[in-house]
């Protein structure tokens, strides 16, 4: 898959040759995109059951929204391609294929999925299946994306605990437990994790912290290049009050509790959990890989039928219409596209002209619904015609 490659899906009626004949139909849309760089493929849209016209106009709006909801998705799938592989491009690259062919391919040779999407069904089913499919596709690679994020975000809280500093890494394998009086019902052991530069400050004045504190009891357990950490001792009653005033000097508390087997237990748990992490990652990247080429592939489904729904509504019955490919880098596709403009802007009627800027005038001040189509923006297409990318 190469980056700053768009296509645009263009539907035509044949009556753009003088013969109203396909191949020369296709001929001369050929041609024109020649002109400017591009390449066209032929695409094969399928002649679905077409229903009233109020319901191809609400079916119209549908599949708009719809396909918008779809690209979204694909999207957010490749999202959480990109951070389970930490960005790596190529290696995301590698990940995106649509029914295992890279997407370039699948979209050249496009064949409608005639067992899972029947084109003998109405296209209300088609739409509300395809629906459906995308919030599966979406809801499942997000569950089991926020399961590993979860997992993840677990190892990396216990494996700090193992290489932090001595205000927030475990004390299991740094703390002697004869250090600690045991089951006293009166004194409490603290353990402190002094600042270094405070040391001078703690040592002068932690035995006047609080009432009760015992005189001495300061003991140098452990040092590293931020924290020193001491244990002292003070009776229970006051023990909240001597916590409390070693905060307000910036002086950090430690929780800790002794507890038989507890370095071999804190060993198995980072085991554990590091071994989930890797189980869960090889998941979610299987899931994101396959939910990517699901979303792809429902994301184009829709566009035809899309693309279907609108040649329908615009040059109507009996259908005699081609439809072609074109692939173009970003640089091309505004030539490209001013071209089709050029040569087709006259199956839009005369309601339609472009001033000395090329952008779309309405001369027709009573056509208040194909105004609302063109919007504020200009993007009316005279001819049915979607421009997308997919990365």
């Amino acid at each position: 898959m190469s980056k700053g490659t768009k296509y645009i899906l263009v539907s035509l009626p044949t009556s753009i040759s003088t013969s109203n004949d396909r191949e020369e139909a296709f001929n001369a849309l050929q041609a024109t995109v020649a002109n400017e760089n591009g390449e066209l493929f032929s695409f094969r849209i399928p002649e679905f059951k077409i229903g009233t016209l109020d319901a191809l106009v609400q079916q119209a709006d549908e599949l708009a929204k719809l396909e918008s909801s779809c690209e979204n998705v694909v999207g957010k799938v490749g999202d959480s391609l990109k951070n389970i592989l930490d960005g790596d491009e190529e290696k995301i690259a590698e990940q995106k294929t649509v029914n295992d062919k890279p997407v370039d391919q699948y979209l050249r040779t496009f064949m409608w999925n005639k067992v899972k999407y029947r084109a003998d069904k109405p296209l209300a089913e088609l739409i509300d299946s395809l629906q459906k499919e995308a919030s599966s596709i979406e809801n499942d690679v997000k569950g089991k994306y926020n399961q590993y994020n979860q997992v993840k975000t677990n190892l990396a809280a216990l494996q700090r605990k193992q290489t932090g500093n001595l205000s927030t890494k475990s004390l299991t394998s740094i703390v002697d437990p004869s250090l600690i009086i045991q089951d006293s019902e009166y004194l409490e052991t603290h353990l402190i994790a002094v600042p270094n530069n405070l040391i001078k400050d703690f040592l002068r004045s932690y035995e006047t912290l609080a009432p009760m504190v015992v005189p001495r009891s300061a003991i140098l357990v452990e040092s590293d290049s931020e924290y020193t950490l001491y244990t002292v001792t003070s009776f229970k009653k006051h023990s909240l009050e001597f916590v409390h005033k070693c905060r307000e000097r910036k002086w950090v508390p430690r929780d800790y509790k002794y507890k038989e087997g507890g370095r071999e237990e804190e060993r198995k748990e980072i085991d554990k959990v590091g071994a989930d992490e890797k189980k869960l990652w090889g998941e979610a990247l299987r899931l994101g890989r396959t939910g990517w080429s699901e979303a792809v592939m429902v994301w184009i489904h829709v566009l035809v039928l899309r693309v279907f729904v609108e040649t329908v509504l615009r040059y109507g019955l009996p259908l005699s219409f081609v439809c072609g490919l074109v692939r173009v880098n970003l640089k091309q596709a505004k030539k490209v596209k001013s071209a089709l403009d050029t040569n087709y802007s006259y199956l839009g009627g005369n309601a339609f002209t472009r001033d000395k800027k090329g952008r779309i005038t309405n001369d027709n001040a009573g056509s208040s619904e194909m105004h609302m189509q063109i919007g504020e923006s200009g993007d009316y297409s005279a001819f049915v015609c979607y421009e997308f990318e997919v990365n």
